[in-house]
């Protein structure tokens, strides 16, 4: 199992990075080759100072950095040598089996579109988050930000991306799948809405319970939650911003809103491209990290994107 690790990537990048790879290191056991992909001239000195020394770990030279205003396209073809370059480059190739980074977050959607590409049949790839849930369990909510405006026929394969994802990634057994909507009655929401209901309710894919609403998302009525892109995101940027008024107003030590954290869960995986693409928050920690590399290490050892790739070759 090998697992690349863009390590320029972050505000805090590359010292979040190295610590996250030592968190990593210290926890799992597990024979796991990670390939750190930065400028030695940055990382090396790091990785001697914090004592990191394994057989399973690798350094790989990459002297450019894509920042986080550069256009994604045009970075990625200009630096070749970037970080971010260099690990699609190895991942396209085979020779690492996943690819994690906090940096770029548009290069990192180029690069996991045109260089690893999306499953066949699926039409767009989606990026998702977890849910907690207020009984404990985590639910998905997919798209977050990837596909602003979508096609019904776009949020029945995010149901079905979804639905694999939390069966497979979360320990979901049959998952239920809610379509977000402004109220439960079958007939009710946008033209979107409207024309993606019948879609889901006749996928035999996926276990549809119909329309959920805003206060559904933290209870247990649906496992998977669908919309698109622009809704989602407002969604999850609401929720972080909820989170950090709970530690201004002293309820930090609150268990349930603890989970909101978004170093807890890493980063967001990349739903319908080939192989396991994770893409970090810009603040990322090295707890972030660690969890980011734990994630991957999931998603290699569940053969989640073969999965969705027989999936949709099926359906």
């Amino acid at each position: 199992m090998n697992i690349g690790i863009d390590m320029m990537g972050g505000d805090f990048a590359p010292l979040e990075a190295v610590k996250g790879v030592l968190l990593y290191l210290s926890k799992n056991n597990i024979a796991v080759n990670l390939y750190c992909i930065g400028d030695e001239n940055s990382v090396q000195p790091l990785l001697k100072e914090y004592e990191i020394s394994s057989p399973n770990l690798h350094l790989i030279h990459a002297p450019e950095i894509i920042g986080y205003h550069e256009h994604p396209t045009k970075a990625l073809k200009e630096k070749q040598k970037s970080s971010i370059a260099i690990g699609f480059q190895l991942l396209a190739t085979g020779k690492i089996d996943a690819f994690i980074s906090a940096g770029n977050t548009g290069a990192m959607l180029v690069g996991a579109m045109f260089s690893i590409k999306a499953i066949e049949g699926v039409s767009r790839p989606t990026i998702a988050t977890v849910i907690p849930k207020l009984n404990g369990s985590t639910g998905v909510l997919l798209d977050v930000g990837l596909n602003a405006d979508c096609k019904p026929e776009l949020l029945n394969q995010f149901a079905i991306l979804g639905s694999l994802y939390a069966e497979h990634i979360l320990g979901i057994a049959t998952p239920s799948v809610g379509l977000v909507n402004v109220g439960e009655e079958e007939g009710k929401g946008n033209i979107l809405a409207q024309a993606t209901y019948p879609l889901l309710k006749d996928n035999h894919q996926i276990k549809f319970i119909g329309n959920i609403e805003g206060r559904d998302f933290f209870n247990e009525k649906a496992d998977v939650m669908v919309c698109d892109g622009f809704t989602g995101n407002i969604v999850l940027k609401m929720a972080e911003s909820f989170y950090d008024l709970a530690k201004q107003r002293g309820l930090g030590n609150d268990e349930y809103l603890n989970r909101f954290h978004y170093e807890n869960y890493g980063g967001t995986p990349v739903l319908g491209v080939a192989k396991p693409v994770i893409i970090g928050h810009g603040i990322s920690s090295a707890k972030a990290f660690s969890n980011m590399i734990a994630l991957a290490e999931k998603m290699i050892a569940s053969n989640i994107c073969t999965k969705m790739a027989d999936s949709f070759q099926a359906s």
